[in-house]
């Protein structure tokens, strides 16, 4: 773990982020609660010493922790998943109005695209950013 830097990770899915922050005397279950409203179900996992928490909570979760301990590390997923068209995709002429702004014209399918529906293609893709938020 960091040393007293607390650290968020927020995936694309499970839908529950996790939270490490140091321990400073008192609870950080009552902390969490008076933070984020008594509805809250914090879930504590001691092998990871990470607490599970919704991730709708993330902006108002990192403005109380950069109030308490004046910076946050976060490392947050995010989609980088393409959208195109067979129509694109298996084109011979040079007219297209794609999404992909051209870049998959008349490429046929390869790396890694699925046909999703009738003629919308994917290609999937995560990305992480790693940033450190400091008052």
């Amino acid at each position: 773990m960091p040393g007293r830097t607390p650290t968020i990770y927020r995936p694309l899915k499970p839908a529950r982020m996790r939270l490490w922050m140091p321990y400073e005397g008192g609870s950080n279950r009552a902390w969490l609660h008076a933070t984020l409203g008594a509805r809250i179900q914090p879930i504590y996992d001691k092998p990871s010493r990470q607490w599970l928490i919704a991730r709708n909570h993330f902006n108002t979760l990192v403005e109380h922790l950069l109030d308490r301990f004046g910076q946050v590390d976060a490392e947050v997923e995010f989609s980088t998943t393409q959208r195109c068209d067979t129509r694109c995709r298996e084109a011979a002429g040079d007219d297209c109005d794609c999404s992909c702004m051209g870049e998959y014209h008349g490429g046929g399918m390869w790396g890694g695209w699925f046909q999703v529906g009738d003629t919308t293609l994917v290609r999937p893709g995560v990305q992480v950013r790693t940033m450190r938020i400091q008052r």
